[in-house]
């Protein structure tokens, strides 16, 4: 089954440190916590910052939210970092057969059920803060 990026889960991380230790992160730290390559982590620093998220101070670094934890939502997050292209999340394979019977009609049968899961999954993530994920690992 293919997986959504990590990147969504990496940058909840990301802001919930910087939310923990605000000043103090740079992308080398970020890492260590991550564990994953600097590289990786001042990408998505880069998206979070241009999504209005972070500010990171250019030199010495050192990395500040933006926006109170509390206003934070993980929609946010999820649309920051572009854990999909823009659109529906679910995407329907081309040119089925006109001449099948499912074929000729999965599109139309599947797109409300589908819009519904994609709702109902961006309603969950706009309802929970960084605020909220920083309670639970603090």
């Amino acid at each position: 089954m293919k997986q959504f990026s990590s990147r969504f889960s990496m940058g909840v991380h990301i802001l919930t440190l910087i939310a923990v230790m605000p000043g103090d992160c740079t992308g080398d730290m970020i890492a260590g916590s991550v564990n994953t390559n600097p590289v990786v982590i001042r990408r998505i620093m880069a998206q979070l910052k241009k999504a209005g998220l972070i500010n990171v101070r250019p030199g010495v670094g050192g990395a500040t939210l933006l926006k109170d934890p509390a206003s934070i939502s993980l929609l946010e997050v999820y649309n920051a970092v572009e854990v999909i292209d823009e659109g529906p999340l679910f995407h329907f394979h081309p040119n089925p057969s006109p001449r099948c019977p499912v074929g000729r009609t999965i599109e139309a049968s599947l797109t409300a059920e589908l819009t519904e899961a994609q709702a109902a999954m961006e309603q969950r993530l706009s309802s929970v803060s960084i605020a909220k994920i920083l309670g639970q690992v603090c």
